[in-house]
């Protein structure tokens, strides 16, 4: 519920023109909540707001002070200031009830996903990704549950692997294959044909949340030295910021759903081989399609 109060004021900030939400990572966190109590106490000179910024923040002081130029208008401060109290009783409700110790002990009522002989959980290769606000060990109740390490997938953290239990649990069987499961999350071409001509082949719009984590997670693939990094890389360069996420997201579903569904760990190693493959199959028909024209590749040794 508190999140949904936390879109409300970012949709009420979008409505006045603020854009203090796209350049700082977190509304409700410490540099946020002090400018939006600061806007709600009557302040609107951005410099002066701007002097809130957290010193962890990675926005600059200067690009704050752009995204708070806008028009305040009152009726959606009153959006925000009701927002702000409502975000602030379920925050006290959820420190009332100790919801740590309630999701952790729905997470105990799962039984093993892996068994008996399983390994032990390894350690996180990227201690760069973002980490969660509860108070256990969420990664290794997932990997207890699962049977594999989700989190070993680059972009993959505990918040998201969390968000794929909840919202379709461990038990991926009642998507036919990875490619339906990837349509489910809208990740797929959704071609509109007429007369045997496709009109359009833009990915349906799911309302689906899981979806928008995948994406996030391949956004984040952008500085990952990973393969998956390297083929984010490739297709943004190659498709543009948008398809490459899209695209990005659709190999992570697919993993996703391989991993859950065969019970395999994580392996790097696959994707070389892959692109290995593919390499080699490019060399084929550039070789067939120069000998079409009379021409003959000469192969370029290393000096």
């Amino acid at each position: 519920m508190s999140a949904v109060h936390l879109q409300h004021m970012q949709k009420a900030l979008d409505q006045m023109n603020l854009q203090l939400h796209h350049v700082i990572s977190d509304l409700s966190g410490t540099t946020g909540m002090a400018i939006l109590d600061a806007i709600l106490a009557g302040e609107r000179d951005p410099a002066k707001l701007a002097k809130l910024r957290d010193r962890r923040i990675q926005a600059s002081e200067a690009t704050i002070v752009k995204s708070l130029v806008g028009d305040y208008r009152r009726e959606h401060l009153f959006t925000v200031r009701q927002s702000m109290v409502a975000y602030r009783h379920y925050q006290e409700q959820m420190v009332a009830i100790d919801v740590d110790v309630e999701i952790e002990q729905m997470l105990d009522e799962f039984s093993d996903g892996a068994g008996p002989d399983a390994p032990a959980l390894p350690q996180p290769k990227d201690r760069r990704k973002p980490r969660h606000n509860l108070r256990f060990d969420l990664r290794a109740h997932l990997y207890r549950i699962f049977g594999v390490d989700l989190t070993a997938i680059p972009g993959i953290n505990a918040t998201i692997a969390f968000m794929l239990l909840s919202e379709v649990g461990r038990d991926l069987s009642r998507f036919r294959s990875a490619a339906a499961f990837a349509s489910w999350l809208g990740l797929c071409p959704d071609n509109r044909v007429s007369g045997g001509k496709i009109l359009s082949s833009r990915t349906r719009q799911v309302n689906n949340r899981l979806a928008r984590a995948v994406r996030m997670a391949a956004q984040a693939l952008f500085r990952s030295q990973s393969w998956l990094g390297q083929y984010f890389r490739r297709m943004r360069s190659k498709l543009g910021a948008p398809k490459a996420i899209t695209a990005a997201a659709h190999k992570l579903a697919r993993i996703l759903f391989h991993m859950l569904t065969t019970g395999q760990a994580y392996d790097e190693t696959i994707f070389a081989q892959q692109e290995a493959q593919h390499n080699q199959r490019m060399q084929q028909r550039l070789r067939q399609q120069a000998k079409q024209y009379g021409f003959q590749l000469v192969e370029i040794t290393a000096q």
